[in-house]
């Protein structure tokens, strides 16, 4: 049974206990040395992808400049996420209602900028693999920075006004959110004011921002395979298809989770699979997407390589 334990001030709660993963606190240990690795992992892979591409003037192209982006992304998104889980497996952890909806806006907006993102990098490698010789006039700096620019202030416009709404609710009684984090399902939850409105437009902005970009994103790796298979049998063939077997698999299991959660929320009958789920777009993709999209690339290695010998040099004189 989750305990009831509420803190407020004239019948209006004033703060959130998130529960996390309370139901199995014998692996508590286990998940906080496991996540913390995996957090660091995250942490440290993307940092290198954005040293190795601001150092290395090879790298200075639109593909790695939505990496870098990428990067910046689930940076701050993972970092608003998993450090207060690492705490709950270590405590009790409660967060003001304030706290508790700035969270969801930062990490709301940012998973909201990266879906679009996704689809921008997509579109990216679509047009550079169909259409070599007008690539670059596609593809020009001042369409790029227009690109990322949009991505970043669409999640922040969409979540903004979800969060708007949700601000609107109160919330009293109850005030145990069993999550890792303040989401917006288990939040309303709590609400004692009608969170229908927010509901709605919640369903209505997730269905755009998720089927559309994933739409944009499929359509575009089947363009790319139609185009690959046009190519003679060999070891570039192979390798494309590797490549965007490996996208494909991230990005589905990124926007799958999202859209079970966010979309078709019934489906999911047990909270704790509702927070696996969540695990799986908050920590699984970010530690893949280093690994996917660039540190297994022979350029950024090449990058990485050479700043460390540029580093050893400077040190030996």
């Amino acid at each position: 049974m989750i305990p009831m334990e509420v803190i407020s001030l004239e019948n209006q709660t004033t703060a959130f206990v998130l529960l996390g993963f309370y139901d199995i606190p014998e692996l508590h240990l286990l998940f906080f040395i496991v996540f913390t690795i995996v957090y660091a992992s995250i942490i440290i892979g993307n940092v290198l992808i954005i040293v190795a591409v601001m150092n290395s003037r090879r790298l200075h192209t639109p593909m790695y400049f939505f990496l870098v982006n990428l990067s910046f992304l689930e940076i701050l998104y993972t970092s608003t996420v998993v450090p207060k889980m690492l705490e709950s497996f270590l405590k009790k952890v409660t967060i003001s209602v304030t706290g508790c909806l700035l969270q969801f806006f930062i990490f709301g907006s940012l998973a909201t900028a990266e879906c679009f993102l996704l689809a921008i990098m997509a579109y990216d490698r679509y047009l550079a693999i169909c259409y070599p010789l007008h690539y670059p006039l596609l593809m020009g700096p001042r369409w790029c920075l227009g690109l990322v620019v949009t991505a970043w202030m669409s999640g922040f416009m969409v979540d903004g006004l979800v969060v708007a709404l949700t601000s609107q609710l109160r919330f009293c009684g109850q005030n145990v959110i069993d999550h890792f984090y303040c989401d917006f399902m288990p939040l309303v939850e709590l609400a004692c004011s009608d969170p229908r409105t927010a509901q709605v437009t919640t369903f209505i902005l997730s269905v755009v921002c998720l089927t559309f970009p994933f739409g944009l994103i499929l359509t575009s790796y089947v363009r790319i395979l139609v185009a690959v298979l046009r190519v003679p049998a060999g070891a570039s063939r192979g390798k494309a298809f590797s490549t965007c077997s490996s996208h494909l698999t991230v990005v589905s299991t990124f926007y799958g989770t999202l859209m079970v959660l966010y979309i078709a929320p019934s489906a999911v009958h047990s909270q704790l699979l509702s927070k696996v789920f969540a695990l799986l777009y908050t920590v699984v993709t970010p530690i893949f997407n280093p690994v996917i999209y660039t540190l297994r690339n022979k350029d950024v290695h090449q990058a990485l390589w050479k700043i460390l010998y540029i580093k050893k040099t400077e040190t030996l004189n």
